[in-house]
C-alpha cells in the first residue's frame, strides 16, 4: 500500500459546500432572512472549521473541566474551571444568536429569528464542537421554560441574561433532572422543596447534571412537601447558582463526571443544601413543562447527530479521494462508491426531514399548530431524534473504517466524533424510552395524522410502503401492551425512514437531478434493495451526487 499523499485542500467552511443546507434555507426562510441568514452562516461555518474546531481538540485531550471545591480559606466554592479557548468559544457562539434570536429582534432585521435558523447554526457548531451544543441546548431549553412559562417577574430578572448576545452579562442554562434512583423514571425523583420564611429552598440530589458550575440558571423539578408522588407531583424551579450578592446559593459539586466523551460539558454530581428555588409556572404541571423543553433538546439532540454524520463523510470524502491502495484510488473502488454514496444519501436524507421538522416546530412553538400537528410533531421528534443519534454513530465508524489505522488514531477527528457521538442514544431519551412515545402518541393517532401526509406522494414504491405501514400499524394498536414494546423500535425505524425517502423525493422534486438521484440512492439502499448481481444506484450515480 502506498502512504497516504492528499494534496487536495480541505474544506475550511462547514457552510459553504453544503448545498443542501443551502437549498434548505432559502426555501423555509423569507428572502431577506434567508439574505442576513446566509452571510451570518458563511462567517460562522468558516469560524466553526477553524477556531472552534481547534480549540475543541484541545479540550477534548488536555482541557476539559475541572472542579475546585475550595477556596484557599476552606469556604465551599465548588466553581468549575474551563480553559480560555472554551471561554472564548462560549462567547463567541452567544453573540451570534443561537439562544437569543429565536425570542427577541435580530437588530438587523427588526424581527425575531426562529428556530430553523438557530438550528441551522446548531447542526454547524456540532461539526466542530458537539459536546459545546449541549450547554447551547440547555440554554435554549432554559430560554424557552421562562418566556413561555415563567411570571412576569422571573423573566425580567433572569430571561435578558439567558438570551443575552453580547449586551448583558450570560447566564448559561441547565435542566436537571436524572436522580440515582430515577434515571429515566424521572417520577421516582425525591429532590424535595421546603418552604422556609418566606421563600422555596432545595434539599436533595441530582446525579446527572449537566452544565454545572458553567450554568447561570438551572431549571430544575423537585417535590414540594406533601405533594403526590409519581411524575405529576413534580414543581419547576429556577434556580440561580449565585445569590444576588455573588455567594454559592447553597449547593456544591459533589465530583464532575469523567465520561467517555463530549468532554468539553461539565456534568457533575449536584447536592442541593436549602438551594434558593423560584416556582415557574402552574406548580401542578412541571413535569409537563419539562417534557416540552425535553421535545426542544430532542431535536438539538438530532442536529448534534446531523453534525457528527456530515463532518465524518466529509472527513471520510476527504481522504478517501487522496488515498492509494493497490494502484487505485481508493474512490475507484465500487465497494467504497457504494458506502460513500449511501452515507451520502442518508445524510441527505435526514437533513431535510430534520429541517420539515423544525419548520412544523416553529409552527407549534409559535401557537398557530392544530392540535392533529402537534402530535404528529411530537411523534416526528421521537423518531429522529432515535434515528440520527444511532446513524451519528454508524457514520463515525464507517469513516473510521474507510481511514484504516489513520481513524483510530487521535490526531484524527473521527475519534472524538465516535466518543461524542455515542451519548448521543442516551441523551434525551434512549431508544426504549422513544418507543414508549410512539406507543403513547399511536393511541392518540398521531400516526394516523403522519401516513396522511405521506400518502400524498406520487412515487409508487412509497405510496406502497405507506399503504403496508398503514396495515402494521391497524395491528400494532391493538397488540397487548408487552408485545407493543417488542415491535415498536423496529416500527420507528420503519416509519421514519418512509418519512425521510418522502421528504428526499419533495426535495428532489423541487431542486434538480443531483437531489433526485440522492433521493434513488436512499430508497434503493434502505426501502427496496437492487437485484442481485447488478450495481446499486449508489455506484451508478456516485460522480453525479
Amino acid at each position: 500500500m502506498q502512504v497516504l499523499v492528499n494534496k487536495q485542500q480541505k474544506k475550511h467552511n462547514f457552510y459553504e459546500g453544503d448545498l443542501t443546507l443551502h437549498q434548505i434555507l432559502q426555501q423555509k426562510l423569507a428572502p431577506e432572512f434567508f439574505q442576513f441568514a446566509d452571510k451570518e452562516l458563511h462567517k460562522f461555518g468558516e469560524h466553526c472549521a477553524g477556531p472552534i474546531d481547534q480549540r475543541a481538540k484541545v479540550t477534548d485531550r488536555e482541557g476539559e473541566p475541572r472542579l475546585q471545591r475550595y477556596d484557599a480559606y476552606g469556604e465551599e466554592v465548588s466553581r468549575v474551571i474551563v480553559n480560555e479557548g472554551y471561554l472564548q468559544t462560549v462567547k463567541e457562539t452567544y453573540e451570534t444568536g443561537i439562544v437569543g434570536y429565536v425570542h427577541k429582534d435580530i437588530p438587523a432585521l427588526n424581527q425575531k429569528g426562529n428556530y430553523v435558523y438557530s438550528f441551522a447554526q446548531g447542526y454547524l457548531l456540532s461539526q466542530a464542537e458537539p459536546g459545546f451544543y449541549c450547554p447551547v441546548t440547555l440554554t435554549m431549553a432554559t430560554a424557552f421554560l421562562l418566556d413561555h412559562y415563567a411570571s412576569d417577574e422571573l423573566k425580567q430578572r433572569f430571561l435578558p441574561h439567558v438570551i443575552a448576545t453580547g449586551e448583558v452579562e450570560l447566564y448559561e442554562g441547565a435542566t436537571f433532572l436524572t436522580e440515582r434512583q430515577g434515571g429515566s423514571d424521572v417520577g421516582a425523583n425525591t429532590l424535595e422543596a421546603r418552604w422556609e420564611d418566606g421563600q422555596w429552598r432545595l434539599y436533595g440530589e441530582k446525579y446527572f447534571a449537566s452544565n454545572a458550575g458553567m450554568c447561570g440558571v438551572a431549571m430544575v423539578l423537585a417535590r414540594k412537601q406533601g405533594a403526590p408522588s409519581g411524575s405529576k407531583g413534580l414543581t419547576l424551579f429556577a434556580v440561580p447558582w449565585h445569590t444576588e450578592d455573588g455567594a454559592l446559593n447553597h449547593l456544591r459539586i459533589r465530583r464532575l463526571k469523567d465520561k467517555l466523551g463530549v468532554k468539553a460539558v461539565p456534568s457533575g454530581e449536584v447536592e442541593f443544601e436549602g438551594a434558593m428555588a423560584y416556582v415557574v409556572g402552574d406548580p401542578d404541571k412541571g413535569i409537563y413543562y419539562m417534557l416540552e423543553a425535553l421535545n426542544l433538546s430532542r431535536i438539538c439532540n438530532a442536529a448534534a447527530s446531523l453534525g457528527i454524520m456530515k463532518r465524518t463523510l466529509d472527513e471520510a470524502l476527504h481522504y478517501t479521494s487522496g488515498r492509494t491502495a493497490f494502484g487505485h484510488t481508493l474512490t475507484e473502488y465500487p465497494m467504497v462508491q457504494e458506502t460513500l454514496s449511501t452515507l451520502k444519501a442518508k445524510w441527505h436524507a435526514s437533513l431535510v426531514g430534520l429541517f420539515d421538522l423544525i419548520e412544523r416546530y416553529d409552527r407549534v412553538t409559535a401557537g398557530s399548530a392544530c392540535q392533529d400537528e402537534q402530535l404528529m410533531v411530537r411523534l416526528l421528534i421521537a423518531l429522529l431524534k432515535k434515528e440520527t443519534a444511532e446513524y451519528a454513530i454508524h457514520f463515525a465508524h464507517e469513516s473510521i473504517e474507510l481511514h484504516g489505522g489513520n481513524g483510530f488514531i487521535e490526531d484524527f477527528v473521527l475519534a472524538r466524533m465516535l466518543r461524542d457521538a455515542q451519548v448521543l442514544t442516551v441523551w434525551e431519551g434512549p431508544a426504549n424510552i422513544l418507543a414508549h412515545e410512539l406507543i403513547r402518541l399511536s393511541k392518540k393517532n398521531a400516526h394516523q395524522t403522519l401516513l396522511l401526509q405521506l400518502s400524498s406522494t406520487a412515487h409508487p414504491l412509497l405510496k406502497q410502503r405507506v399503504a403496508h405501514l398503514q396495515q402494521k400499524f391497524d395491528a400494532f394498536v391493538n397488540l397487548p401492551e408487552a408485545i407493543q414494546t417488542l415491535e415498536a423500535k423496529p416500527l420507528m425505524v420503519e416509519l421514519t425512514q418512509l418519512f425521510e425517502a418522502v421528504c428526499a423525493v419533495r426535495h428532489g422534486e423541487r431542486h434538480g437531478d443531483r437531489e433526485r438521484k440522492l433521493a434513488e440512492i436512499y430508497i434503493e439502499q434502505f426501502l427496496e434493495k437492487h437485484p442481485f448481481g447488478e450495481a446499486p444506484l449508489a455506484v451508478k450515480y456516485y460522480s453525479q451526487v
